[in-house]
């Protein structure tokens, strides 16, 4: 079984502090300190097991051991094949296809996104929950990023709250777009009596979407949009709010003429590595839909 660790080797900027405080700047949290301490975890100064009031010195090496994570009891593990971009001990990247759940639904349980992580995970002996941090409505398609243990998705979803994870959209607007570059910044809140649906409304939260025209077609426009905020649905309401909804997006007054889904696809994905800390971009490409009806 897998554990998560995470070393330092103190230095004298930091010679003098208690553990619990040095741990508390490193983002580890008072919950997971308590795991730590109650549910099999380990602090280790040297090689010999401390408690978080010990007061570090300079060249100490501290290790933290997470305790062995379990699996979530009401996920089963499903053999779907992952595109995987990028993996290591820390994060994963992966290319969602339209047509699959980030996570299991009541319309659909089975074949989503968290299935075929926890399936993927018990084939390389993982044993983790999923911790997807950036989700993708089912028929969008393209870069999702998740995280491996529950201390990474800690640190990523903080970086995410900060605007400092940034995600690049392409889609199809429906008719031609007067200004090659703009901005749609209107509140989006829930629509009253709708579980699902989003709308433009002055009580809702602040929301911007930045776009830039790629290309004009005689039907659509082909777009590359980057949020600001992270509002649920934003791109799709932001857009249908100017008048221009996404070709195949029903719900929110796009046609299904040219399209049988929301022609909406995360291309790019920046941020920076949480323990590594080094920047990564990925990009994916159109996928098969999308591309055929520009040809």
């Amino acid at each position: 079984m897998s554990r998560f660790i995470l070393k330092w080797e103190i230095d004298n900027q930091d010679a003098g502090k208690m553990v619990k405080k040095f741990l508390k700047e490193k983002c580890i949290s008072k919950t997971a300190l308590t795991d730590i301490k109650f549910k099999g975890g380990r602090i280790d100064i040297n090689g010999k097991e401390v408690n978080v009031r010990y007061y570090l010195q300079a060249d100490d090496h501290l290790t933290v051991h997470f305790p062995i994570e379990e699996p979530s009891t009401g996920l089963r593990g499903e053999n779907i094949p992952l595109n995987i971009l990028y993996e290591d001990d820390y994060v994963m990247v992966v290319n969602k296809p339209f047509e699959m759940n980030t996570i299991p639904s009541r319309e659909h349980p089975t074949g989503s996104l968290a299935n075929a992580l926890i399936g993927y995970f018990q084939k390389i002996g993982l044993q983790a929950t999923t911790h997807i941090v950036t989700r993708l409505d089912r028929n969008t398609s393209g870069l999702v990023l998740i995280a491996k243990h529950r201390h990474v998705h800690h640190l990523l979803s903080n970086e995410q709250k900060a605007g400092r994870v940034k995600r690049v959209y392409e889609a199809f607007a429906e008719g031609i777009l007067k200004e090659k570059t703009g901005k749609i910044e209107v509140p989006i809140g829930r629509k009253v009596n709708s579980i699902i649906e989003r709308e433009v409304r002055q009580d809702g939260q602040y929301a911007l979407t930045h776009y830039q025209v790629i290309q004009s077609y005689s039907r659509f426009t082909w777009l590359r949009l980057q949020l600001e905020t992270g509002r649920t649905h934003q791109i799709r309401v932001h857009l249908s709010f100017i008048g221009h909804p996404l070709v195949g997006d029903e719900l929110y007054g796009g046609q299904l003429n040219l399209m049988e889904r929301q022609a909406l696809h995360c291309w790019k994905l920046i941020f920076v590595h949480p323990i590594l800390g080094k920047q990564l971009e990925f990009t994916a490409p159109l996928p098969s839909d999308m591309k055929a009806l520009l040809s």
